[in-house]
């Protein structure tokens, strides 16, 4: 069944695509006022890091488990984890801006400049950048699959994108963790 019209699939990537950035930088740069989202207690604005690194690696398991099942021809599964790790994708995504907003951006480096400067933005650039190019091709994937058959989708790029795709979202998932543990558990 095609939720998806399939000359639409290319537009559809672009569009959705440049819209999440285009939040996502606006969110991170404070060009959103934190007045456009309802207010939350500090304690609630405090525990957001901690749930979004249990979705993360939460996600990371949905991940590796929707490359096995594909790789076992367990297609439903596969759709299953798929499905489920985009949307602790965007559970994730809606927490982080979420609280992006309310604060005002993001939050300072609280450890020592050495690390700041040879561990953490390093880290933290890898990550950023290969969230960012996951966002289309991620997009590119999922609508590939909602726009063909299963027995037709295995003549489209969708395979080759969601190897892609996956493992760069797998690499910035864990990365995130990395920065976490330095943010909110290192110093």
């Amino acid at each position: 069944m095609e939720y998806v019209p399939r000359e639409r699939v290319p537009h559809l990537t672009a569009v959705l695509s440049v819209v999440s950035l285009a939040v996502v930088f606006a969110a991170a740069g404070g060009r959103i006022p934190p007045s456009t989202v309802p207010a939350a207690p500090e304690w609630f604005l405090g525990l957001i890091p901690h749930v979004n690194v249990l979705i993360s690696a939460t996600a990371i398991g949905t991940i590796t488990l929707g490359w096995r099942a594909i790789r076992r021809g367990q297609v439903d599964r596969h759709r299953v984890a798929m499905l489920a790790s985009f949307g602790l994708f965007a559970a994730f995504l809606t927490l982080y801006l979420y609280r992006l907003v309310a604060t005002g951006g993001p939050q300072p480096f609280p450890g020592p400049d050495a690390i700041y400067q040879f561990v953490y933005l390093p880290v933290l650039a890898i990550h950023i950048f290969l969230a960012v190019v996951c966002v289309p091709l991620v997009y590119y994937a999922l609508l590939l699959a909602f726009a063909y058959p299963v027995e037709e989708l295995y003549q489209t790029n969708h395979a080759r994108f969601g190897r892609i795709a996956a493992s760069l979202w797998l690499i910035s998932f864990s990365l995130g963790i990395v920065v976490y543990v330095l943010l909110h558990v290192t110093y």
